[in-house]
């Protein structure tokens, strides 16, 4: 019988996209404080999977005998982070940074199973149009993408706002690597179609 799975998110997006594998888990808030990580001197890829680690490991102690899941994504531009906005204005501004740019959205997958834990990063290249302002305030009201990452969501209107994306794993974009995700769920004895 396989362990159970615990993934370490709050995120809806998270869920949802596990959800598609149509295995049961449970979703548990891990208590990490990811804003006092982000303050230090760790590259955008690294700051990742240390963040999606300490995920999956903090809340291992309640679940010891479980497979955990954790997870973490950030936008890299030029060697700039942006995390989630969380306010209107703060979209705005991670928008108008990344207008007419190149930059990379990186997905930390972290599985902590009997005490040990192995990770893998994705990186997605994605180079967004020049938006007007006037494109960009529309959008921010429609999508009110204030919890994610560089401000946009793919799945919704915000594929509107890029001219290429260069990614394996499009699943990676939206939170979760699905592609990696299944090939090591299946390795470990789950029956992922």
């Amino acid at each position: 019988m396989s362990r159970e799975i615990i993934l370490a998110s709050g995120s809806n997006y998270r869920r949802e996209l596990l959800a598609r594998l149509g295995l049961s888990f449970r979703s548990v808030v891990p208590p990490v404080d990811e804003e006092a990580l982000k303050h230090g001197d760790l590259a955008p890829d690294r700051l990742a999977a240390e963040l999606a680690r300490l995920k999956a490991e903090s809340v291992s102690p309640s679940f010891p005998a479980a497979l955990i899941i954790g997870s973490d994504q950030l936008v890299e531009i030029e060697g700039r982070i942006l995390g989630k906005p969380g306010t209107k204005a703060g979209a705005i501004e991670q928008l108008e940074t990344l207008s007419g740019r190149t930059h990379q959205l990186i997905t930390a997958l972290a599985l902590w199973v009997d005490g040990a834990t192995s990770l893998h990063v994705d990186t997605t290249r994605l180079k967004m149009r020049p938006l007007s302002g006037e494109e960009i305030a529309r959008y921010v009201d429609a999508d009110d993408p204030l919890d994610c990452a560089g401000s946009y969501k793919i799945e919704a209107r915000g594929i509107a706002l890029f001219d290429r994306i260069d990614s394996v794993d499009h699943s990676a974009i939206q939170g979760l690597p699905l592609i990696e995700l299944t090939s090591r769920l299946r390795a470990l004895g789950y029956a992922v179609p």
